[in-house]
């Protein structure tokens, strides 16, 4: 009966560890990926991926976003990178706060050397002013950027100043024309921004028309803008994925309770190759 006790014991202390050294066994798989892509490329190279949190509160997970920590880790990854070192930046991410997205777009933007960007899924919002930096944006064929409008709390800084134009005045509440105030600010600052990280590339004209499309609330928040209307526009922008990138991405599992909803064989098909089961 002892000797059960103590193999049990034995499991249950196995078995809290477990999940410690998995994540460190990945961690340290993704700083080889990082590596080996730094040597390929004779770059820094930057990760900023957001996928939720493999832990939850209530049953809820937490959702990642672009938040001051983020900015600080950034800044002083470019701080020790010397001038003449490129910097690649793989970006994931739905966005997050505009301080944060700023404070990366122009550390990026003054960096000497090239800056190029890889979106291999989505960057929106905050992710697109941050890619607006680089010299050059590298997106999968299906990725997405997306608006970069600024929000106030649930609703979009142009919605809230269209209500000035659709009411009359006196029958406004004084909270609406607070955040219609507060709006019509924000809406000018981020214009501000995007104009002056357009400006690396486009004259004056150019960089402030882009910046009124990009900004001012044109289309939802959530409109996906595709690699082809971004080369309509004018960005920078090439397909030509490093498998890298993607074999990296690939170490950034999104956290699932129960049966995934998405499943398939994990090898590459040709055209003429057989596929399992079939003969």
């Amino acid at each position: 009966m002892e000797i059960f006790f103590q193999l049990f014991w034995l499991f249950f202390i196995l078995s809290s560890l477990s999940p410690y050294f998995n994540q460190q066994m990945l961690l340290a798989a993704r700083a080889r990926r990082i590596t080996d892509l730094e040597r390929k490329r004779k770059s820094r190279v930057i990760t900023l991926i957001h996928r939720q949190e493999g832990f939850s509160f209530l049953g809820i997970p937490f959702a990642r976003y672009i938040d001051i920590d983020d900015s600080e880790q950034v800044l002083r990854a470019i701080r020790m990178t010397d001038q003449s070192v490129p910097i690649d930046l793989i970006l994931h991410t739905p966005g997050g706060l505009v301080l944060a997205a700023e404070q990366i777009a122009e550390a990026l933007l003054k960096h000497p050397a090239r800056v190029t960007v890889f979106v291999p899924h989505y960057a929106m919002s905050g992710g697109t002013l941050i890619a607006l930096a680089a010299d050059e944006i590298v997106m999968d064929p299906n990725a997405v950027l997306g608006p970069v409008d600024p929000q106030l709390g649930q609703y979009p800084a142009a919605s809230i100043l269209r209500v000035l134009e659709q009411k009359p005045m006196a029958e406004i509440d004084d909270q609406t024309l607070i955040m219609a105030d507060v709006a019509r600010k924000a809406l000018a600052q981020v214009k501000r921004t995007v104009a002056g990280l357009l400006r690396k590339h486009f004259d004056e004209q150019k960089s402030q028309e882009l910046a009124d499309l990009l900004s001012q609330g044109t289309w939802t928040h959530d409109y996906p803008i595709s690699v082809e209307e971004a080369r309509g526009m004018g960005l920078r922008v090439s397909t030509e994925m490093p498998i890298e990138v993607y074999e990296l991405m690939g170490m950034y599992p999104q956290p699932r309770g129960g049966k995934p909803s998405v499943q398939y064989v994990p090898l590459p098909y040709g055209r003429e190759e057989p596929r399992p089961g079939r003969r």
